[in-house]
Order: structure tokens, then sequence, then C-alpha cells
């Protein structure tokens, strides 16, 4: 069997032929401190209702706990820079924003397959045992790619790399092979507070420290209610996730623009009409998002996310939108859709809610036509 430089060469020869924009190697079996910082995220309760952080706690808390003979973590970056500015489409607010990441395929397939045949690689040529992951495991990918040398964990606790800044889709490979590591990435922020100071809900209680229920990305994919009244303004025409920190990172003059087809911005999802969008039903809505990673926070909360932004738009004519809705089958609908006619059509909502106000009303959305 090879020296262990030697694998570590090979091993990064073999992920940039499997397609992978950036690899580095660091040790899977050393003591560190990401767990005990995320056991003080939880216990926080900075998570919100992502129950699975909690519940996969102790299995996230070090490499080795996911696989106990693991000894290296291979990590590899696949860029999706955009090519076009993704603060520009917050200006236009009849349209829909949608994260960079989500404006075509779901990004966990494509690096899933192109993993399996980076580790298979590796495993025929050293006979080394392999296990692969991307960030639907309970493995903190970030902390791993900062002790690799990959990047750093920004203050906005994303990664940021020197030669490829933030748009980078992380997956690992773990391998029970003794590879060299590479030497950790240093922390290149400076004084820099771009990303802390454009968040919109501020999010971010201290430099490196993120409150998931403030964040956008949070609330409109992982919350489940009704969006916050403090945080619906703020929201704009953002529909799903948020890349304003991101954008804002100066490193990322550095950035790629993705070469892969599937992270090319479907044109259907550069700048959607939020007109159109907020009319899909169950069955439009799985179609149009068929292979998109959208798809998984299912129509109803697509919907809610639409009506807010509707709401935020400014304009009287898109009222009817939602007034349409105030009878929607669901609950969480019907409740975004009384807050959107009372931003934009102040006596429509006055008159819809005097229709109602002596019929019983639904209790589990009375509370969104008072509290507006």
């Amino acid at each position: 069997m090879s020296a262990p430089d030697d694998q570590a060469e090979g091993v990064k020869a073999l992920a940039l032929e499997a397609g992978f924009s950036i690899v580095r190697v660091t040790r899977a079996d050393e003591p560190w401190e990401a767990g005990a910082r995320l056991r003080e995220f939880v216990e926080a309760g900075r998570h919100g209702e992502m129950a699975w952080m909690e519940d996969t706690l102790e299995r996230r808390s070090h490499p080795t706990a996911m696989w106990p003979d693991a000894k290296s973590a291979v990590v590899v970056g696949l860029d999706y820079g955009p090519e076009h500015d993704p603060l520009e489409i917050l200006e236009r607010t009849d349209e829909a924003a949608i994260s960079v990441y989500a404006q075509n395929k779901d990004y966990h397939d494509v690096l899933k397959k192109r993993l399996k045949r980076f580790a298979g690689a590796f495993h025929r040529e050293t006979g080394a045992e392999v296990k692969v992951f991307v960030d639907t495991a309970p493995l903190m990918e970030k902390p791993l790619a900062h002790k690799s040398g990959l990047g750093w964990q920004g203050k906005h606790t994303n990664l940021v790399s020197r030669t490829h800044g933030s748009w980078l889709f992380l997956g690992v490979m773990l391998t029970a092979a003794e590879l060299t590591p590479d030497a950790p990435e240093t922390d290149h922020c400076g004084s820099c507070r771009a990303c802390l100071d454009i968040c919109p809900t501020n999010a971010f209680p201290a430099p490196y420290q993120i409150d998931a229920r403030r964040c956008i990305s949070y609330l409109t994919i992982e919350h489940k209610d009704p969006i916050p009244a403090e945080f619906r303004a703020a929201l704009g025409n953002r529909i799903y996730g948020c890349d304003d920190c991101l954008a804002v990172c100066p490193w990322n003059k550095f950035a790629q623009a993705s070469s892969e087809a599937a992270f090319h911005p479907r044109e259907a999802l550069t700048g959607p009409k939020l007109a159109e969008l907020v009319q899909l039903d169950d069955p439009g809505f799985r179609e149009f998002f068929r292979g998109s990673p959208i798809k998984r926070i299912g129509r109803d909360r697509f919907v809610r996310n639409v009506l807010i932004a509707l709401g935020n738009s400014g304009d009287p004519a898109l009222a009817e939108r939602a007034a349409v809705l105030l009878d929607d089958p669901s609950e969480l609908v019907r409740g975004a859709a009384i807050w959107a006619l009372a931003r934009l059509d102040a006596e429509r909502f006055a008159a819809e809610k005097a229709q109602r106000s002596d019929a019983e009303l639904d209790p589990d959305v009375a509370a969104e036509w008072m509290q507006v």
C-alpha cells in the first residue's frame, strides 16, 4: 500500500477527476471544539424547530461518533457561484427572490453521485474502507472543512475560501486510511462586518454566532408555522432562503461561476412573478418544482412565503391574489393571505373582516384578523 502522503496526493487527484472544485484532507479522529459549540447552540434554543439537530446531537459531536473506525476526512467543495449579483432581484418587488442554490436541481443528488464515484475509485485503488456524506447526514462538514484548510467559518458561520469565496457546496468522504493532513485554514475576516450588517433580521447575536430563529433561510424553509409578525416586512420578496450574507462577502471576488449545468438557474426560477406563484395548487406546485429542493417544504409553506412577499410588494393590484386565498383549505395560507390583504388594500381588508365578524371565525386564524 502507498505511503500516507502518496495516498493524500492520490485522493486529491481522484477528487478533482470526479469534478470537484477543491479538495483538502484532515484527521477525523482528533479532538475538536466543534461538538461543544454545537451543544451550546442547541441548549440556547437557537436551532428553533429543527428538532433533528437535538435528536442527533451526540452523533454530530465528532466524526468518529458517526463511524468509530474513521481516521481521515477528505473534504470536497463544488462551486455554485452565480453569474449575476443575487441581491439585484430584491429591488424587483413583484418578482420572487429564490436562493441561488435552489434555482435548479437539488444539489444533494449531484454531490452524492460525484462523491460515490470518487470514493469508489479511491477504494478500488487503496482497498481502504470509505463512507460518504452530504449535509443531510449528521456530520459537521463546515468545521471539518475549516480544519482541513479548505476554508474558514466566517462571521456569518458559513464557510469562506480564499480561492473560491462563499459559493461552495461541501461533501465529505471519511476513510479508515491514514492520510497526511493539510494544515487548517486561518481566519481572514479581519475587521469586516459586511455579512453581519446586511442581515435584514439581525440573525447574528455576535460575530461567528447565528440564531436560526431569526434567519430568513430558516423562516422560509424550516419554520412550519406562520412567519412571526416581527420578521414579515424584513423578508421582502425572499420566498425561499436568503443569500445576503453570502453575497456581500469581499472574498467572492475569487469565486468561480459554476460549470455544472445542474446548478445553472432555470429560466422559470430567475425572478418568477409573485402573482403567478401564489396561484399554485398542490399538483401544480409539485410539477413546477419537480427535482428542486424547494419541493420539500410543500405547497402550503411555499404559498405562505409568497403571500408574505406579495404583502411586501406595495402593489394594490395584487390584493385580489391574496383575497382569493382567504378561504384556502390551509390554515397557514389563510393566515398569510389575511396579512397580505391588510398590507395591500386596507379598505378591502376592513370589508372582509366586517363580513366575517358575525360568523364563527376559524379560531386558528382569528388572531391574524385581530393583529393586523
